[in-house]
């Protein structure tokens, strides 16, 4: 960035991110924001802080923690009292560590935005926005520079900006820039023109097209907004990677999650690597300002470490007592992940079949309660060659499904999370089975709920560490339904960045010792391949991989290590 020509680096404090469990606060390891902000500074770039507390950005909930769902009337971003309450005892951990980085105490925060395009979220209630203005200046002050960033709209200036916080505006490269400017001079008279977030691509949701934006039109309007004098942050410059569980989602007329790469078509791609958009952009900025002399830092080495052939673990509902050790809670109703305090994942809801079923009988979701999407199986734990997967209900777009049975069969419904929604009025996007359920004329009652730390047990070693003990399942077994599988990458003596194809996979999740990677689902697409940075591969010892394959995995059971990405599914599908 700096080899660019940028001077500045914006970016967001996600407070999810360091705060996942309540007044429980993580600032170690890739969570060491002083660390980022202290390399930003030994680079020479200035920081513009972007500490929410919503971010949007794609990001779950964009932000905000989902331990705040457990006040389920909570009105968020605005000004109610336990939602204001939980937003001051953040900012009392995070603002003092930002304060010696402010540029007036000699650190390079130049300015720090207040919340996130409020002016588009429709509470538009400016007494959280005051709230939010007091809270800053106490604990940075009375002379950092608090600026707002709104959409190019009357109504969103209107209800993102306050007094005493600077305005500006944010917009891509279909806007005139004319009147984008001088709707921003109307709320700021005076001052800087500033483009807060230039948009130099944009995201993609499974099932869309990779969204491309041309490498000229981002330097043509670049160099527009330059002339004009203009201060231009562009969103994104990189984009990197929702690892884990980490992606957003969007819900207009349905729900929508987002893939697992934010490459965003940026100027430096998923991997970090200089791109054309990023030489063109270098181009522009050349004709406004000196520019560093020197080679451009050249992209990182990628290795295709080719095939990996998995073998099967077994079924989830077989491996409870490793992935959930506190056990169920009993409920006679389905409880959410919010009340059952797992916020992330997946979880198990395990009931039995109330009466035989003598022939396919629909289960339905009548009040759409399943966010996101239920993979269901019958006769789970009584022998598990028998247990059946009968198929999956899925938010907004599949609410039943046919089941067979006898009476005093289990049921293990498998419900994972798919993102929360980060944008717009729907941010308050709860958990699992959120209504009951139906089969033919009853209502599933009696239910087990399985919170499950697959995570933890894959931290711990498992199921590579457990594989000498016990032999993998026959491979006579469908491989269908929730199925974890696992696999080594032998080293090389090489770590360098790869990724990771999961050809004729369905969909799931991957990690490469122990690191969550985040999901796959080449069926729906755009997305490919998943990133792996060369970090967390060893040159020494056997890498391991595990993948939890929720639907069906293919006959062969490979996966590949490529050495570029696929971000779009019209992309070779060999």
């Amino acid at each position: 960035m700096y080899m660019t020509g940028l001077n500045a680096i914006q970016v967001y404090v996600p407070w999810n991110f360091h705060e996942t469990v309540e007044g429980v606060h993580n600032f170690t390891g890739d969570r060491d924001l002083e660390h980022f902000l202290d390399l930003a500074n030994q680079t020479g770039l200035l920081v513009i802080l972007r500490p929410g507390p919503y971010i949007c950005a794609e990001w779950e909930m964009g932000g905000l923690p989902a331990w705040l769902l457990q006040k389920p009337n909570m009105l968020l971003r605005s000004a109610d009292t336990d939602y204001v309450q939980a937003v001051s005892n953040w900012f009392a951990v995070l603002l003092p560590k930002i304060k010696p980085w402010l540029y007036i105490n000699g650190g390079n925060i130049i300015t720090v935005q207040v919340e996130n395009e409020y002016g588009s979220y429709y509470a538009c209630d400016y007494n959280y926005m005051r709230h939010l203005r007091t809270l800053l200046r106490f604990f940075l002050g009375e002379n950092i520079v608090l600026f707002t960033t709104d959409g190019n709209t009357d109504k969103e200036m209107a209800c993102g900006t306050l007094e005493g916080l600077y305005a500006t505006i944010d917009f891509g490269t279909d806007t005139n820039i004319t009147e984008a400017f001088k709707r921003q001079r109307r709320f700021e008279p005076r001052g800087p023109l500033v483009n807060s977030e230039f948009y130099t691509g944009w995201l993609d949701h499974w099932q869309d097209q990779h969204a491309v934006v041309d490498a000229q039109k981002v330097s043509r309007v670049l160099g527009e907004m330059l002339t004009m004098g203009a201060n231009v942050n562009m969103y994104m410059f990189e984009g990197g990677t929702n690892f884990g569980y980490w992606n957003g989602a969007d819900h207009d007329t349905r729900f929508r999650s987002v893939v697992t790469s934010y490459d965003y078509d940026a100027p430096l791609s998923e991997a970090g690597d200089p791109t054309e958009k990023l030489f063109a952009i270098r181009d522009v900025i050349k004709q406004f300002r000196n520019i560093p002399s020197g080679p451009m830092p050249p992209a990182t080495p990628k290795f295709a470490y080719g095939f990996v052939t998995m073998k099967k673990v077994g079924n989830i509902s077989g491996l409870l007592n490793t992935l959930s050790p506190v056990g169920p809670v009993k409920s006679q109703y389905p409880l959410t992940f919010e009340e059952m305090k797992q916020f992330y994942g997946y979880m198990l809801y395990r009931t039995t079949l109330p009466r035989d079923l003598s022939g396919p009988t629909p289960l339905i979701s009548p009040l759409n309660g399943v966010h996101d999407r239920a993979y269901v199986s019958v006769n789970g734990s009584m022998h598990l060659c028998g247990q059946v997967f009968q198929g999956l209900l899925e938010r907004d777009t599949m609410l039943v499904m046919n089941v067979t049975g006898q009476q005093g069969e289990i049921v293990d419904i498998l419900v994972e999370n798919m993102g929360r929604v980060n944008f717009g009025s729907k941010i308050s996007d709860s958990k699992g089975l959120l209504s009951n359920l139906i089969l033919g004329k009853d209502v599933l009652t009696d239910w087990k709920i399985y919170p499950l730390d697959i995570d933890g047990a894959i931290a711990g070693g498992w199921p590579h560490s457990n594989s000498k003990k016990s032999s993998p399942s026959p491979q006579k077994e469908p491989l269908v339904g929730p199925v974890f599988y696992m696999g080594t990458l032998e080293p090389n003596g090489l770590a360098w960045d790869t990724f990771l194809k999961l050809n004729e996979w369905t969909k799931g999740q991957v990690w490469i010792n122990g690191m969550n990677l985040g999901r796959y689902w080449p069926a729906k697409g755009p997305q490919q391949t998943l990133y792996i940075p060369g970090p967390l591969l060893s040159t020494t010892l056997p890498n391991n991989i595990t993948v939890l394959e929720l639907e069906g995995a293919p006959p062969h059971l490979r996966v590949l290590f490529m050495d570029r990405p696929q971000l779009n599914a019209t992309a070779d599908k060999s």
